[in-house]
């Protein structure tokens, strides 16, 4: 007993001694490199000497160069450096430097002093003061860079945490487009289908006078300007004239949108599912026919495997309604489905009054060319269905959509040259923006995005509300679920309302 008591001592003892020693971590040393990330936390919109303490031990940045002075583009004397250090967490800060900046190239992997410089936000962006350019170490040279794909809606929500951090902003076009004699000099909106910011050129730049295109990818630094009480608003600059890759110099309107769909109502789906969608142009679709096709990869529906002729593979695996009566105005909703034209299934709000442009009983009906009478349009959960619409009453396994979605990703979608095929969408790229591969399926290279399922049989309407601009032949704003919880008694209104996709 006397020998457990004695050990017990001890134990206490040394659990009160390691909790008074806070900053010792018996067998390990504290690491001289701090993340960037954690001296960024460290502002408190105040000027702040870095030291011993506030750096936990550390002194030094290890970091890479993101910055090229050789366009100059960027704001003169600041050497741009991130890293990863931090929950592998991405992060930049700026350091001037003066003309020493220039010295430094991207893929320069340094090592930089920091103990005792200042951390101060100046006109806007913030810096480390006080670094000399015998305060940084280089370590090596030609190093691989990460270059965050980057959306400007998070750029626009966060803009501290992308600041001075190499990004690319895939997709972007200006708004408006852009002349055939326009160059990149100036300001220029600049937009990615999730929101807008100011690309800045100076006139001065390697670069300036380079053609502004249509549509682009656009690799650069965040750096942000500082407003009332403290907001910081983020513009874009690209380093040099390779850091703009053209995509395309051709716009490509999309005629007709899918704005929304029932695929489950309150109670029995059958003759009651339907497709919402909307004209960016004026349509006659006997003069112009057109198809609506759904696909329902549940694994009771057949033929099973990979889908060889795609959104022509029919039997339970696809459906087609055929488009070639009727007309829709440009801006305004139209809709193909059952025959029941109700809101949320039986016994619900009539809305036949609506623009049908075909409508049918599914359940007693084989599709117009292929797909046989089915109890759902779509599947209801775990496996995938979509749903795309193509500029041709004819479909077969080489048509391409003009619009299209996918709900979910399970299932046989994707092998090979099987698959669904997809268009140029908020959602998806026959070719990779980033890697330039050729990607025409769902599933494939970056093709996977997908909406989510709801809760089954509650009645609930997948709005897909977004911003389509058809001058610009893009999603201003990308569509977002926004899924509207239906009654039996709910009006039109709730469907074609406020969180809708709209025309800009």
């Amino acid at each position: 007993m006397k020998k457990i008591f004695i050990y017990a001592f001890l134990l206490s003892s040394l659990i009160t001694l390691w909790g008074c020693e806070k900053d010792n971590y018996p067998g390990a040393e504290i690491s001289p490199y701090v993340a960037i990330m954690d001296v960024r936390n460290l502002y408190r919109g105040q000027d702040l000497v870095l030291n011993n303490d506030n750096l936990k031990g550390g002194h030094s940045l290890a970091a890479m160069v993101v910055s090229d002075h050789s366009g100059g583009n960027l704001p003169e004397g600041l050497l741009v450096v991130q890293d990863a250090r931090r929950l592998s967490a991405m992060r930049g800060i700026s350091i001037p430097l003066g003309a020493d900046a220039a010295s430094f190239v991207p893929g320069d992997s340094v090592i930089i002093h920091i103990d005792g410089k200042t951390l101060s936000r100046v006109n806007g962006i913030l810096e480390i003061k006080g670094v000399s350019k015998s305060d940084i170490q280089k370590v090596s040279s030609d190093n691989p860079l990460t270059i965050m794909r980057v959306t400007i809606g998070q750029m626009q929500t966060n803009p501290d945490n992308y600041e001075s951090m190499l990004s690319v902003i895939v997709k972007g076009t200006f708004d408006p487009l852009p002349q055939p004699t326009d160059v990149l000099s100036g300001d220029k909106t600049l937009n990615d289908g999730f929101g807008d910011i100011i690309l800045h050129t100076e006139a001065n730049a390697a670069f300036a006078n380079n053609a502004a295109f249509v549509n682009a990818n656009y690799t650069g630094i965040v750096f942000n300007s500082e407003g009332k009480e403290g907001k910081l608003t983020p513009q874009f600059r690209v380093r040099t004239g390779k850091d703009v890759q053209e995509l395309s110099s051709q716009i490509q309107v999309a005629p007709v949108l899918i704005t929304g769909f029932m695929s489950d109502v309150a109670g029995g789906d059958g003759n009651y599912e339907y497709v919402q969608l909307m004209a960016t142009t004026d349509i006659d679709f006997a003069q112009t026919p057109y198809a609506v096709v759904m696909t329902n990869n549940a694994n009771a529906s057949t033929p099973t495997g990979y889908p060889t002729n795609g959104w022509a593979t029919g039997n339970m695996r696809t459906y087609k309604f055929s488009l070639s009566k009727g007309t829709a105005k440009k801006g305004t909703f139209f809709y193909v489905g059952g025959a029941g034209k109700l809101i949320n299934g039986s016994g619900s709000t009539n809305i036949s009054s609506s623009n049908w442009i075909r409508a049918f009983d599914y359940t007693k009906n084989d599709g117009d060319g292929f797909g046989l009478k089915t109890g759902g349009l779509f599947a209801n959960s775990g496996n995938a269905s979509g749903v795309a619409v193509f500029k041709d009453s004819t479909v077969t396994a080489s048509s391409t959509p003009v619009d299209v979605i996918f709900i979910a990703t399970g299932g046989s979608l994707y092998s090979g040259s099987k698959g669904y095929r997809v268009a140029n969408t908020d959602f998806y790229d026959i070719i990779n923006p980033l890697t330039m591969a050729q990607q025409p399926f769902y599933r494939q290279g970056s093709n996977t995005l997908s909406l989510v399922y709801n809760t089954a049989d509650l009645g609930y309407f997948n709005m897909l509300g977004g911003v389509y601009n058809p001058a610009l032949g893009k999603w201003v704003r990308a569509r977002a679920q926004n899924n509207r919880l239906l009654t039996k008694s709910s009006p039109i209104t709730d469907i074609e309302g406020e969180g809708a996709t709209v025309l800009k």
